[in-house]
């Protein structure tokens, strides 16, 4: 069974959505899950495909920049679908997962992120390394600490921990440990 996702970002891009639409038609998908969402939204659409596929399924989709924001999300569906034994075919970039070149195309994909992954964090880590050295770095301010008296005035109001924190936009188990510690 062929399951396709045609997604846009915007309604400026109708036509290249159609034509998404059209070109899963024409391989002959099964079902296709469609929708039209910022590229930083959550895409239900999307999610609703993942979950839907089953094993010996392949998720079918025009473009790859149509399915994954980057690399390192192409990965985490990469491996999403394999753990549930579906195949992914990219029809623009004659990726095909059930084929020995398309499952290298995709590997190497995977490789190329977790390469700039690792140079990112290593440039992190340098940075910290250097602004510490400077006397610059303090690390992380902490939230809840700050908060410490708003959360006994709470508390000693009667007001629960989940709603102290969300009043005080921290975390329950913050509210816990300030409690605690006094």
């Amino acid at each position: 069974m062929h399951i396709g996702y045609a997604g846009s970002s915007t309604i400026d891009q109708e036509a290249g959505y159609q034509a998404q639409i059209q070109a899963l038609n024409a391989v002959g998908c099964d079902k296709i899950f469609a929708e039209k969402v910022s590229s930083v939204a959550q895409r239900a659409e999307l999610d609703a495909a993942l979950e839907y596929v089953r094993e010996d399924n392949a998720l079918v989709v025009r473009k790859l920049d149509r399915l994954a924001r980057s690399v390192a999300h192409l990965v985490a569906i990469g491996e999403k679908l394999d753990a549930k034994g579906v195949n992914l075919k990219v029809l623009e970039q004659a990726i095909d997962t059930a084929t020995p070149t398309g499952r290298l195309m995709f590997n190497m994909l995977g490789a190329i992120a977790q390469f700039e992954r690792e140079l990112m964090l290593e440039r992190q880590r340098e940075g910290v390394a250097k602004a510490k050295a400077e006397g610059k770095y303090k690390g992380r301010a902490p939230t809840a600490r700050a908060k410490a008296v708003e959360v006994r005035r709470l508390h000693s109001e009667r007001i629960g921990p989940t709603e102290i924190a969300k009043r005080l936009q921290i975390s329950r188990a913050s509210v816990y440990r300030v409690l605690d510690a006094s």
